[in-house]
C-alpha cells in the first residue's frame, strides 16, 4: 500500500489551500507515473490535516496511535521502550525507516508484541473493520 506524505515534509496546516493541495498533488503525481496507481491514503506531515482539504481530496488520512519520537533519538531500546509502554490493541505505531535505529526497534517491537499475542495487519485491513 502506497500513501501520499507530502513533497517537501512541510506541515499543511501552515500552508494556503492551495500550497497545501499542491504538495499533495505533486507528489501523488510522482507516485503514479511510477507505479500506475494513485495513492488511496495520506499520511500528513506532522500528523497536521485541514478537514476543508476533504473536499478537494478522495484520499483517506491515517494518523497514529503511538509516536515513539523515533527521530529524536539513536537509541532502538529506548524507542521500543516508549512504544511497548503505551501500545494497545487497534493502535497504529508511528515509525520513521529512515535511521537504523527505527529500523532495530521495529524487530524488537514486532519480536515483542508477537510474542504478547498480538498480529499485524495492513492499514486497510485496520481500517476497514
Amino acid at each position: 500500500m502506497i500513501g501520499t506524505h507530502s513533497y517537501e515534509h512541510v506541515n499543511l496546516c501552515n500552508l494556503t489551500d492551495e500550497a497545501a493541495v499542491e504538495q499533495v498533488d505533486k507528489t501523488n503525481q510522482v507516485i503514479l507515473e511510477l507505479t500506475g496507481e494513485y495513492p488511496q491514503y495520506i499520511r500528513p506531515p506532522f500528523g497536521c490535516w485541514k478537514e476543508n482539504l476533504d473536499y478537494k481530496t478522495t484520499m483517506m488520512e491515517v494518523l497514529w496511535d503511538v509516536d515513539p519520537r523515533d527521530w529524536a533519538t539513536d537509541n532502538s531500546s529506548v524507542i521500543a521502550a516508549r512504544v511497548l509502554d503505551k501500545v494497545q490493541e487497534n493502535d497504529i505505531i508511528l515509525l520513521h525507516d529512515a535511521s537504523e535505529s527505527s529500523v532495530k526497534a521495529a524487530f524488537q517491537i514486532i519480536d515483542t508484541l508477537q510474542e504478547q499475542g498480538y498480529v499485524f495487519v495492513t492499514v486497510e485491513e485496520l481500517m476497514m473493520e
